[in-house]
């Protein structure tokens, strides 16, 4: 169960945080706390599972990123971990996933490639398939963006 120091941090963490040298100083000044303090709490909010990650959100197509695909592969459920694992630590794989295959729809890890273009995605793709010697795939193209917000559990 959260505390309320918990989840007053929670609340603060969940906003934006200042571009500044010592942003989590300005998040312990509004919780009236000292940052030595407030870093304390966030490490065993970590360690206990309370929070799983502290991350930014970039904006990649501010940035140049324009060709966002989804990939879905058919891997071998023997090699699904060796191949998750592989592809995860790819620096234009930002996400990886295993899912549920199903009878009309054989896939079942997931993985999100960024790149400049689609020509680039497929490049990186190709080496992927080169790289894991799984062949059975299909590429899913982001067209639009509908949402860029991070999860707001408390208000």
């Amino acid at each position: 169960m959260m505390t309320e120091i918990e989840r007053r941090i929670v609340v603060e963490l969940q906003q934006d945080l200042p571009i500044t040298a010592k942003p989590y100083a300005f998040v312990a000044d509004n919780l009236s706390n000292s940052e030595n303090e407030l870093l304390r709490h966030v490490r065993s909010m970590l360690v206990s599972g309370v929070i799983r990650k502290i991350g930014a959100v970039l904006r990649h197509r501010r940035v140049g990123i324009n060709a966002n695909a989804l990939c879905v592969w058919h891997v071998p459920e023997e090699r699904i971990a060796a191949v998750g694992e592989m592809f995860a630590a790819l620096p234009v794989v930002t996400h990886c996933y295993e899912r549920e295959a199903h009878a009309d729809w054989p896939y079942n890890l997931y993985t999100m490639v960024h790149a400049a273009t689609r020509k680039e995605c497929e490049v990186h793709i190709d080496a992927m398939c080169r790289m894991s010697n799984v062949n059975a795939f299909q590429i899913l193209y982001s067209t639009q963006e509908l949402k860029k917000t991070s999860m707001r559990y408390f208000e």
